[in-house]
């Protein structure tokens, strides 16, 4: 019975999959094969709806919202999981791409106008803020007109942040690093490296 039931409701997944990809072409968005995504995503594009770019063996395990304005560019590549509540943001001429076989958990924000690159065999962790951008805050500007200071994010493969991680502009993560739980990143990492705190410092070598 339970086999019987695991059967019927991957085939309604599949069956939804395939009127979610249908829809998402139609509107005018780049869809590789084998795409299994069990919710609708919510699509707010004030930009070009053919610079979201989503590759083959892609699967949204809940809503996922996906943003661009002006030239922003979004490239989700082959194998990606995109866990629900996941927000990625791209404007200006910022590109915001994650690499092959790469996890984004749940309640992850990516906000772009800069570039952010996450690297292949990456976990970026839940209630992730990923942020290339940061208002200015100046006394002589007012917060409301949230004028903005741009910069890049580069997530190397292999790499694993935990739970409500924050990553600021112009940070490169190497390769293979790993970065403790509420940590605030606001510089780069070393290769091979376990970094931990506010503002995160690297604790010791992987071994």
């Amino acid at each position: 019975m339970l086999l019987i039931f695991k059967f019927i409701n991957n085939l309604k997944i599949l069956l939804k999959s395939w009127v979610i990809k249908i829809i998402l072409k139609f509107i005018g968005l780049k869809i590789g094969k084998s795409f299994i995504c069990y919710s609708m995503p919510d699509l707010k594009i004030n930009g070009k709806s053919k610079n979201i770019q989503i590759g083959d063996g892609v699967t949204f395990k809940g809503k996922v919202d996906l943003r661009n304005r002006e030239d922003g560019i979004i490239i989700i590549n082959n194998k990606v999981t995109i866990e629900e509540n996941v927000r990625i943001v791209s404007a200006r001429n910022g590109k915001v791409e994650i690499g092959n076989n790469t996890i984004i958990a749940t309640g992850t924000i990516m906000n772009g106008g800069g570039n952010i690159y996450i690297g292949e065999d990456s976990i970026i962790g839940p209630y992730n803020v990923i942020n290339a951008n940061d208002h200015k805050i100046d006394l002589n500007l007012k917060i409301i007109d949230r004028e903005f200071i741009y910069g890049n994010i580069v997530v190397d493969k292999g790499c694993w942040t935990g739970a409500f991680v924050s990553i600021k502009k112009n940070v490169h993560i190497n390769e293979n690093s790993v970065i403790g739980a509420h940590s605030l990143v606001t510089k780069d990492t070393e290769k091979n490296s376990i970094n931990f705190g506010v503002p995160s410092k690297k604790v010791r070598e992987r071994s």
